[in-house]
């Protein structure tokens, strides 16, 4: 059943929920690890000082910090989904604030731990990775070493710890105004019914035909963003400066090369990623063109942009429809990673629908003793959902591969890899159907528009976001303001960039800025362009070489974070260390438009 974006919590049907108790059947027993795990603060006294003192103490204190950080991984990972479940429940809130509460106190508790190793004298860290007793948390070790030059003394890091959950409050304020207090009205649909418009719609109702709705759906949702935009513009200034903060806290050059740092990731594969893509200008302003010709349209507008290209064809496909085709796209990455899916698409580790209060957009969450879970805000209207769920099923299987191949320590990946696994799991979906209308002209013209404007979305797009969060990083560590006019300045000369003289930049737009949850997890963004080549590489691969490519790219996923990024890829077969994956996903999406061309005249 589906639930219209105001039906409260408590009447969605409990089979469309995720079932969260394997983790806590209660409340109650929640509470009850957390108290436990409260108890246990104290004993980190007990190890303060002493990590010199042999390798005995240092690997108890080690394994006692993985174990507290196990459970309170259990604990934040069960208060945050409960919490987006409903943020208009206080309970819930208070769940959240209490585990992130007790996360810093661990984190100003602990403080000590890093400062302590990398204090060590180097031959004598070296030579503990060596020793059976530390194989677990080899790759932990070679971290600590990696930060030496990074780390503050003891003090320093005790308070950078106590400033933790200060310094995120620009995201927590930002997350808590866009997904509760925000109101953008209700809108009359061509149909005449007077719907709410919210984040879960919004991309829907701009896949309307009738261009005159999508016009108003467009400046109605930015109207709202405009009556806030001194407000927002201060929390991600704020944002932005917490990062620079953090970059000088921790004797970084940048922001940017503090964030690409933890990945191991040169800055050369940021800033190829950039200028690749603006090579590939050529074939998107064509694509723009084609767009507007195939519209009917004197001018294009990004409320254009939305709208399936291909008329009378009106996508619908129920949840378990959509399992069952997500089922089918994956076949060639073997049976048990379908069967392993498809039980858990259906049995508890997706809640589905909107409702009212609840996160928008779509994530994977999880944790090491947990089942992976999906929040969806699933729409059985839009195409976009259909790709959605087979995105974030490609991160929930990446967790599920990793957390049972790899140990605690290193079962967590990055989320540079995980771009890849969700990523390909879309180009895979999208051959599938590709492949499924190969003898429906129209059909197969609307799934091509539809990966195009995929591609178009995640390469050309998010590299966009990529360079803004360059510049805006870069003006802060210039001391220059960062205000409303300077960001939707930045904004809009990027838009022109991008998109040339084949889109009209409405002033609205250049709002857009403001909403993009992502800009307050610095450097983010561009890992999603970034995954899309790889992925891509890797679908090649599996096509071409069938079996051994799937078992490359599993034993990839397998690997979850023993490996820096990069090193990773290289098991499934594609070097991000390169420009070519970059150049190979620029002439697929030129041969994708090529392709649309051909077979224009036939619909």
């Amino acid at each position: 059943m589906v639930h219209q974006p105001d039906t409260p919590r408590k009447e969605v049907l409990q089979s469309d929920c995720w079932d969260l108790s394997p983790m806590f059947q209660s409340i109650g027993a929640w509470e009850s690890l957390f108290q436990a795990l409260e108890k246990k603060i104290p004993t980190y006294e007990n190890f303060k000082g002493t990590l010199s003192q042999g390798p005995d103490i240092l690997l108890a204190c080690i394994e006692f910090d993985h174990g507290v950080s196990r459970d309170m991984d259990a604990l934040y990972t069960f208060s945050h989904l409960k919490n987006d479940e409903d943020k208009t429940q206080s309970d819930n809130e208070g769940l959240f604030q209490r585990a992130s509460n007790l996360y810093t106190r661990i984190g100003e508790a602990s403080s000590f731990i890093s400062p302590e190793i990398q204090a060590m004298p180097l031959d004598q860290l070296t030579r503990l990775l060596d020793k059976e007793a530390f194989k677990p948390y080899r790759f932990y070790l070679e971290q600590m070493i990696r930060y030496i030059p990074h780390t503050r003394d003891a003090p320093t890091e005790q308070l950078l710890a106590m400033a933790g959950e200060s310094l995120s409050a620009p995201q927590r304020i930002f997350s808590q105004l866009d997904n509760a207090d925000l109101n953008f009205g209700r809108v009359k649909t061509p149909a005449g019914d007077v719907l709410p418009l919210t984040h879960g719609n919004f991309i829907t109702f701009l896949g309307n035909k009738e261009r005159s709705f999508r016009k108003t759906v467009f400046e109605q949702y930015y109207q709202t963003y405009h009556d806030h935009r001194h407000t927002i513009a201060a929390t991600l200034g704020a944002s932005v400066k917490k990062d620079l903060f953090w970059a000088r806290a921790r004797h970084f050059d940048s922001a940017r090369k503090s964030a690409l740092f933890a990945d191991n990731v040169p800055e050369d594969v940021y800033d190829n990623l950039i200028i690749n893509v603006k090579k590939s200008f050529s074939p998107l302003y064509r694509y723009l063109d084609f767009r507007k010709q195939a519209l009917g349209v004197d001018d294009l507008h990004m409320y254009d942009t939305y709208v399936q290209l291909v008329p009378d064809i009106d996508f619908h496909m129920d949840y378990e429809q959509a399992v069952a085709t997500c089922i089918e796209a994956l076949e060639p990455l073997g049976r048990d990673y379908c069967r392993t899916l498809e039980q858990g698409l259906l049995q508890g580790w997706v809640d589905r629908y909107e409702n009212k209060g609840k996160q928008s957009g779509a994530y994977s969450s999880g944790c090491y003793d947990s089942n992976p879970y999906i929040l969806l805000n699933y729409d059985p209207n839009s195409i976009n959902s259909l790709f959605t769920l087979i995105h974030e099923a490609g991160h929930s299987m990446h967790s599920f591969l990793a957390n049972k191949a790899q140990p605690y320590p290193t079962h967590g990946y990055t989320i540079f890899v995980a771009e890849v696994a969700s990523t390909l799991n879309e180009a895979l979906l999208a051959r599938h159907l590709l492949e499924k209308y190969k003898d429906d002209p129209k059909m197969k013209a609307y799934i091509l528009n539809r990966e195009i404007d995929n591609i178009r979305g995640t390469f050309f797009r998010q590299t966009m976001f990529a360079e803004f969060e360059h510049i805006i990083h870069g003006l802060a560590g210039e001391n220059q303001p960062l205000t409303i006019k300077t960001f939707t300045s930045v904004y809009k000369d990027l838009l022109s960039v991008y998109f040339g003289d084949n889109m009209i930049i409405d002033e609205a737009l250049t709002l857009e800025c403001l909403r993009i949850p992502h800009f307050y997890s610095s450097f983010y963004v561009y890992k999603y362009a970034t995954g899309l080549a790889a992925a891509l590489g890797i679908a090649q691969r599996i096509t071409d070489k069938g079996k051994a490519a799937v078992d490359d790219y599993l034993d990839f996923l397998k690997l979850g974070g023993a490996m820096f990024p990069i090193d990773e890829l290289r098991v499934a077969g594609v070097d991000m260390a390169t420009i070519t994956p970059v150049q190979a996903a620029a002439s697929h999406f030129e041969s994708r438009i090529r392709e649309l061309e051909t077979l224009w005249p036939s619909i």
